[in-house]
């Protein structure tokens, strides 16, 4: 059963050097989720009608790129969405050119001047380690979420002590640091976390549910553990992709889920803190608890899915102008494979370009000679040594657009405007 239980926080003497609000004592009450491996759940009509609605959007943004000539490259302009969204719903608000330039400075082996960048570039790592770790098939487990979650901080403040561990002390949720006296939740103590991480991965690994479905109560699952000391919020949103790929939902391309639960996020908050119900799990709170969280979710998955398959349209009519602005060259040109592979790195450097499309040195310059000629590219330079780099502006423009576009609750920014912090249009 889900349920509560009633604790003590001691409070602080004068001496601390703490306000009086942050030193108090006081009771709290901690959260102790039900186990899921081997649950059975009960989903209503609309809700599985929805979830159906998900997963075939879902499988048709999966299946239908390869009308580009390098579908990776969408894969990663819209895995780079989905970190910046997540990231976005933890307060790190960072637009695509910063967070692009940032990740060029970076190749060029200059440290991150740009916090945020960084964190958010943490993200993307985490995240593209999830991706390439679990495939069809292949089980979800602690280590590799303990991985995921080291490479997220691993470059930040916390990282030293708390990268790729389970907390060891107590968490909480809202209020002050120092208590969890107006905390809006407190998860379950740190001696049982990672029992119930064992049993998530357990569930994790079943194939009962649809994967939609299974992919949104094991995220709800993550946060109501919380079994990080910070990060949780972020690589919880990647296990949704982890249980996608491990279920075969998707093989090649992620859908942007964050960037719609990043515009409904206190829907998408209250979804999440629905599901830590009282009681038994086939009661009446707990069902119709999930069945929402499970319609809020769905409902993400469609919009990403059919707002990336329209971006990815835009994206190959963009591939389509630029090679005839280049002109005719030969089938195998370097210049046209970079056109193939630029929608992924849309700042890109030399080195980066060469080890990209797998040609010469000289080979690389020439064609980027001729893209820049064709105003395909544009020269700029980043960090604090002047890097030189290349940047495809139409697709950061794009790329920015589909943010804003997600952004607005009525997927339409003329419409109405977005609902939360966005890059404004070039």
């Amino acid at each position: 059963m889900g349920r509560r239980e009633r604790r003590i926080w001691e409070g602080r003497g004068p001496g601390s050097g703490l306000s009086r609000d942050d030193r108090k004592g006081c009771r709290y009450e901690l959260y102790f989720p039900d186990r899921l491996h081997g649950r059975e759940f009960t989903f209503g009509s609309s809700t599985a009608a929805d979830i159906s609605d998900a997963e075939r959007a879902t499988r048709d943004l999966d299946a239908k790129p390869a009308a580009l000539a390098d579908t990776e490259a969408l894969a990663r302009l819209l895995l780079r969405a989905e970190s910046v969204a997540s990231s976005k719903i933890e307060g790190l608000v960072v637009g695509a050119r910063r967070l692009l330039r940032a990740d060029a400075a970076r190749d060029g082996g200059e440290e991150a001047g740009d916090v945020t960048a960084a964190e958010v570039l943490g993200n993307i790592e985490a995240m593209t380690y999830a991706l390439e770790t679990v495939h069809t098939g292949s089980p979800i487990t602690v280590p590799v979420l303990l991985e995921t979650h080291r490479r997220l901080l691993g470059g930040t403040a916390l990282g030293e002590d708390h990268a790729g561990r389970i907390r060891s002390q107590q968490n909480w949720i809202g209020g002050s640091s120092y208590n969890p006296c107006a905390a809006v939740f407190v998860p379950p103590p740190p001696e049982i976390v990672e029992d119930l991480l064992l049993d998530l991965c357990a569930f994790c690994n079943e194939d009962s549910l649809p994967p939609v479905a299974q992919a949104a109560i094991a995220h709800a699952q993550f946060e109501n553990i919380h079994p990080f000391a910070d990060g949780n919020g972020r690589v919880g949103r990647a296990l949704i992709h982890m249980v996608f790929r491990s279920r075969g939902l998707t093989q090649r391309v992620s859908p942007p889920v964050s960037l719609v639960l990043a515009t409904h996020v206190q829907d998408y908050l209250a979804g999440l803190r629905g599901t830590a119900y009282d009681g038994a799990p086939d009661s009446k709170n707990a069902i119709a608890a999930i069945n929402r969280w499970l319609g809020i979710f769905a409902g993400a998955c469609a919009r990403a899915a059919t707002d990336a398959m329209r971006f990815e349209n835009q994206v190959r009519t963009i591939q389509s102008e630029w090679r005839t602005r280049l002109g005719p060259v030969r089938s195998d040109a370097a210049a046209l494979r970079l056109i193939d592979v630029l929608p992924g790195a849309p700042v890109i450097t030399l080195p980066s370009a060469q080890s990209m499309i797998g040609r010469s040195l000289r080979a690389t310059i020439d064609a980027m000679k001729r893209l820049s000629d064709a105003e395909v590219v544009t020269p700029a330079h980043v960090g604090r040594q002047r890097k030189q780099i290349y940047e495809a502006r139409e697709i950061i423009d794009v790329f920015t657009a589909l943010e804003r576009q997600l952004a607005s609750p009525a997927d339409d920014t003329q419409v109405e405007p977005p609902a939360r912090p966005v890059p404004a249009r070039r």
